[in-house]
């Protein structure tokens, strides 16, 4: 009976280690996701430079505007170029704040001035509908802006078959992985 007490204690030591060890890597996993930080600054950064090359185009496209008003045509492309860079600016920072919220820790959304809850990320699938559905509406933008530009009717019609294709697949990507009109 002596030797008993020994063996527990030496098929515990085992296990005790084991957890630790497990423990450990557990860690070690955990504070790896803070190596998101990376893409998060990466994305905002480039989100600010397209929300500066975006208003430093607008300034430009204004005087433009007031020292030459016409031919119109030309003057809306400019504005419609605008309109893309910043909506590839929101898609560069709703991706930035969706790794954040996937890897790092959620963004409270009850808080006064908090992130609005149609922001909220609960998985990898939600952030994927949302830059999707930012390159979509960045695909309409560009293909009004080449229509507004374009002279002739071909090239339009060519890239606009195009761009439906991409919607169109886009969209089956949304409805196949179960993200249309919000679903999840």
């Amino acid at each position: 009976m002596e030797n008993e007490p020994e063996n527990q204690q030496a098929d515990t030591r085992p296990d005790r280690l084991a957890a630790t060890l497990e423990a450990r890597a557990e860690r070690a996993l955990v504070a790896s996701l803070w190596l998101a930080l990376i893409p998060v600054v990466i994305l905002l950064l480039a989100a600010l430079g397209a929300f500066a090359y975006g208003t430093a185009l607008f300034i430009h496209s204004a005087r433009a505007v007031i020292h030459h008003p016409f031919p119109v045509g030309h003057q809306i492309g400019l504005f419609l170029l605008d309109i893309d860079l910043f909506l590839i600016g929101a898609t560069l920072l709703i991706s930035a704040v969706g790794f954040y919220e996937l890897f790092i820790r959620k963004v409270h959304v009850n808080r006064a001035g908090g992130m609005p809850a149609w922001l909220e990320m609960h998985d990898l699938n939600d952030l994927k509908g949302r830059v999707v559905a930012m390159i979509v509406m960045v695909l309409s933008v560009n293909f009004v802006e080449v229509v507004v530009d374009s002279p002739g009717g071909r090239q339009v019609l060519e890239l606009g078959g195009g761009v439906a294709v991409v919607i169109v697949a886009l969209t089956a990507f949304l409805w196949q992985s179960g993200h249309v009109n919000g679903k999840n």
